[in-house]
């Protein structure tokens, strides 16, 4: 189709082989764009204009560096409440969050900008005598992206963002779901005047694109972010090329609410946590692990909380709760319920479809009670605003219980006891542990990951972002004696 937006490749844009539309999942009459979907070519096409750049761009000035990425992020920051919008249209988050998100993926950017600069390496004395060492990074070389849907902006930023500052050529596959909010990121790329071919955009299915850029022994690293069971897929496809793998996968992440805790702050956290986003977080809250004594004033309070919660059309006004981003998600969320209760679980509130006044994907946050941690509901990464209450008679039981499950992602704490507290933070079988806030929302300038089959390579995000982008170079010299 003529209307649709294209792929970017070699530094020109390219009509694909077939068209996806994207919907708001707010309101599925509204189609807010058609993007071209690339074919097995033009991932050939896209590999080898990257392989011609990374020769280039690796060996560029650090400040030719600084200055793109400076640029990128000034421009998206600048237009946050522009393309937060967009965002929001088409993944269904809010318009608030779909605002800072796109200003939290500006700010990875101007970070990482300045991480260019600061990029260094050592000089030393070799253990024989009159020679020296000089040991220092270089660009991996080629890496692929592959960045989900929940997220989509801010997720892509912080792959994309050290890829490049560090002298990368990046391939981008962004989920199938959100291809509008991507393809706006990568028209403000191309502006940029980088080497043709140092970034590209490939839009389409993972069965397509992301395999084919898994596969290739032509890419040198794999960024991705999405299910575990994709993500495994992903390291066999790359396995046998020996290609360098950083996954971000699932989660099943505990809030533990203790006896001592502060109620309000509690539910407020859980809250957050667990429905904020629609649950479509890999930091959700979808365990809350609470204390016998308060177990019902706490459940009583949040139930109250989660039925007030406002459940609408992403740009309504005082909207707090999107749509799902799609259809098949909302069969998730519906089958979710039907399995916890055929489990003995209690549903407290939520739990169906709701109507609003545009046709959507929308759903009532979901609290059920009386769960076990050996039930599925309580083992599997749902993906929707559903959590679990699972009681528990003390802190050593609250703790077992938040590190039995395979996934490792974040946890969290609710206590005034600092010893409690300290002794959570590292016995915590997670990446990320959080003290009296929710277990979603992290900071760009420090490390993020989880453990088990939550993460697989390097951490993200901060100044250790350098680990996955760059390979490390040791030379010795023996200059000799002068004349």
């Amino acid at each position: 189709m003529a209307s649709d937006k294209h792929n970017y490749i070699g530094g020109r844009w390219v009509a694909g082989g077939t068209s996806r539309a994207s919907i708001n999942p707010s309101d599925i009459s509204d189609i807010v764009g058609h993007f071209s979907e690339a074919t097995p070519a033009q991932v050939n096409d896209a590999i080898a204009a990257a392989r011609d750049a990374a020769a280039v761009w690796g060996v560029s000035p650090l400040e030719a560096r600084y200055k793109a990425l400076i640029a990128i992020g000034d421009e998206i920051c600048a237009r946050s409440q522009e393309l937060g919008e967009l965002l929001s249209r088409e993944e269904g988050k809010p318009r608030a969050e779909g605002v800072g998100e796109v200003f939290r993926s500006g700010q990875f950017f101007q970070y990482f900008a300045a991480e260019a600069l600061r990029i260094s390496g050592d000089a030393v004395d070799s253990t024989r005598p009159g020679i020296e060492v000089d040991v220092r990074r270089e660009p991996v070389g080629v890496v692929a992206v592959i960045s989900p849907w929940n997220f989509p902006l801010s997720t892509a930023c912080w792959k994309i963002a050290p890829a490049l500052a560090f002298g990368n050529a990046v391939i981008w596959k962004p989920a199938s779901a959100t291809p509008a909010i991507a393809w706006q990121l990568a028209e403000i790329i191309s502006r940029q005047n980088l080497p043709a071919g140092t970034f590209n955009l490939l839009m389409g299915s993972g069965s397509v694109v992301g395999n084919a850029l898994a596969g290739s022994p032509d890419i040198d690293a794999v960024s991705f972010t999405g299910s575990y069971e994709v993500g495994r897929e992903v390291a066999t496809r790359a396995a046998p090329n020996f290609t360098r793998i950083q996954l971000e996968l699932g989660s099943k992440n505990p809030l533990v609410v203790m006896d001592d805790a502060d109620m309000e702050l509690a539910v407020a956290h859980a809250l957050n946590g667990a429905f904020f986003g629609s649950g479509q977080k890999c930091t959700a809250s979808s365990r809350l692990i609470v204390h016998r004594k308060v177990h019902d004033e706490f459940v009583s309070k949040l139930k109250a909380k989660t039925e007030a919660l406002v459940v609408g059309h992403a740009l309504d006004e005082g909207t707090q709760i999107g749509p799902v981003v799609d259809e098949k998600q909302l069969k998730t969320a519906l089958d979710y319920v039907k399995l916890a209760e055929s489990e003995g679980c209690e549903r407290v509130c939520g739990g169906e479809r709701l109507t609003r006044r545009t046709e959507g994907y929308y759903f009532a946050p979901t609290l059920f009670i009386r769960t076990r941690n050996d039930m599925r509901v309580n083992r599997e990464e749902m993906f929707c605003p559903i959590s679990c209450v699972i009681e528990a008679g003390s802190y050593e039981e609250a703790l077992q219980l938040a590190n039995d499950t395979p996934y490792g992602l974040t946890s969290g704490i609710i206590t005034k006891s600092l010893a409690r507290a300290n002794h959570f933070r590292r016995n915590s079988k997670t990446g990320c542990v959080m003290v009296n806030l929710p277990t979603a929302g992290t900071d760009y300038h420090v490390p993020f990951g989880g453990r088990k089959k939550s993460s697989y390579g390097p951490r993200e995000q901060g100044r250790v972002a350098v680990e996955f982008f760059t390979v490390m170079k040791t030379s010795y010299v023996n200059a000799g004696m002068p004349e």
